[in-house]
């Protein structure tokens, strides 16, 4: 089963309650590539007071554990910019 943006998108909602939250898939951009069999490629925009007070590695490590669930479903690639508000 594909993953969808639409699936990240509510994982990360229902984790975080964001203020802001942008999820692009790049797949498409990496047609032709090995990775691209192996799943989806996409990128992550997410502003949550989850994020207040932790350091970068923290909060890609709570998107990433967000996301478990999806990831063995099907994303190879994911780029993060996760911010508290104010950053």
């Amino acid at each position: 089963m594909t993953v969808t943006r639409t699936d990240v998108e509510t994982a990360l909602r229902d984790a975080f309650s964001p203020e802001a939250l942008q999820v692009r898939d790049d797949s498409h951009l990496h047609a032709g590539h090995a990775g691209a069999r192996e799943g989806r490629h996409f990128h992550v925009h997410i502003v949550s007071d989850h994020f207040n007070q932790m350091s970068r590695l923290k909060r890609h490590r709570l998107v990433y554990d967000a996301l478990r669930p999806l990831m063995a479903r099907g994303i190879h690639a994911l780029a993060i910019d996760a911010r508290a508000p104010g950053d």
